[in-house]
């Protein structure tokens, strides 16, 4: 029987799991995700505990005011990559522990002056502000810190879900009401984004996907399920490893879905696609194959993948050298791998591997 752990050329859970000053997070998340360990679990804990002392996550926190904001107050997307937005997104990615005070100070910041009147994660704090990316990680980012039970997330969630499927959204050219779209942000319905001139944006659509996935399914409204299957049917419609989707700009898809990074911008790769796509329960649809097989065609000898894409310099914190082999790279893919691959990949069997492959 085919499963996960054949797809790698070699091993690369012990180097994962080796403690690793630069980068704590990395043995916490291969314990948690990879060897399925529970939060109650000492060395769970004590990698958590760990990440909070050292590598990128501390960092991060000694930029931030004692407000709560990082570089200036307001929204925060701005600086780009630096600002308080985008200081919770990358510490969410690099696996900050929600509870930390200095943490929720930021996320409680995010959410007093993030928020648009309509209820909308923002980047300038106003409606017209919405773009599906931005709104995406930030979402992903506060519910992964432990905020999904706030009623402005919850409400930002909705309406996330809600300019999917166009629902209670008024068109952009109505101006007596806060709740519609707008020409300088999200257009319509089903990702259509002005910066991709209009045309649906997968990128956009990957981050809202992702912050979907992050609620639980028994807490997912109606809304936020439609929103979900359209889109799916969205990123499905086009080959994930191909990635020709709608762009405004040039004649190809851009080369940045074929580059490998960490932490993750409002760019996005294949690999991120299929994180999305196999969290949400499309782990065993036949369009994921090209995506899979070009997945595991990147890793290297030693079963690990490069860092292709990077925000070194352009961050708060340095992550690993581009062009090196990843350990955050080969977490990404190896999470995608053992979900895929967790059961054959065969019509009608759901036999598990055997205990101890996973």
């Amino acid at each position: 029987m085919t499963c996960w752990k054949d797809k790698l050329h070699e091993n690369p859970i012990p180097w994962l799991l080796e403690p690793d000053k630069t980068q704590p997070a990395i043995r916490y998340f291969t314990l948690r995700d990879i060897l399925g360990r529970s939060g109650d679990d000492n060395e769970v804990k004590e990698a958590l505990a760990a990440n909070m002392l050292g590598g990128p996550v501390p960092v991060i926190l000694a930029s931030q005011e004692q407000d709560g904001y990082w570089d200036k107050p307001g929204p925060g997307y701005g600086p780009k990559y630096r600002g308080t937005q985008w200081s919770i997104v990358f510490m969410a990615q690099l696996g900050a522990d929600g509870i930390h005070p200095r943490v929720r100070t930021g996320c409680e910041y995010v959410l007093s002056h993030a928020i648009a009147s309509n209820g909308s994660l923002s980047t300038n704090g106003t409606p017209s502000g919405f773009i599906h990316c931005m709104a995406g990680n930030l979402g992903a980012a506060l519910i992964d810190l432990g905020w999904l039970g706030d009623q402005r997330l919850q409400a930002a969630l909705e309406w996330l879900a809600q300019t999917i499927t166009g629902e209670g959204v008024a068109d952009s050219t109505r101006q007596d009401t806060d709740k519609r779209y707008y020409k300088s942000g999200t257009l319509a319905p089903l990702f259509a984004c002005s910066v991709n001139v209009g045309l649906p944006c997968a990128w956009g659509a990957v981050k809202a996907m992702l912050a979907l996935s992050k609620v639980p399914p028994s807490l997912r409204t109606q809304g936020m399920q439609a929103a979900i299957r359209q889109g799916i049917t969205f990123l499905l419609s086009h080959d994930p490893a191909v990635a020709d989707y709608p762009f405004g700009m040039g004649n190809r898809p851009s080369s940045s879905w074929f580059k490998f990074g960490y932490p993750i911008g409002y760019v996005t790769d294949v690999l991120q696609n299929l994180e999305v796509l196999a969290a949400l329960g499309q782990a065993q649809d036949p369009r994921l194959d090209n995506a899979l097989k070009l997945l595991i065609n990147k890793q290297d000898n030693q079963g690990r993948w490069l860092l292709e894409y990077t925000y070194n310099g352009k961050s708060l914190v340095d992550i690993e050298k581009k062009g090196q082999p990843s350990k955050w790279v080969t977490l990404r893919a190896l999470r995608v791998l053992r979900t895929v691959y967790q059961y054959p990949r065969i019509s009608n069997s759901l036999l598990e591997c055997p205990a101890g492959d996973v």
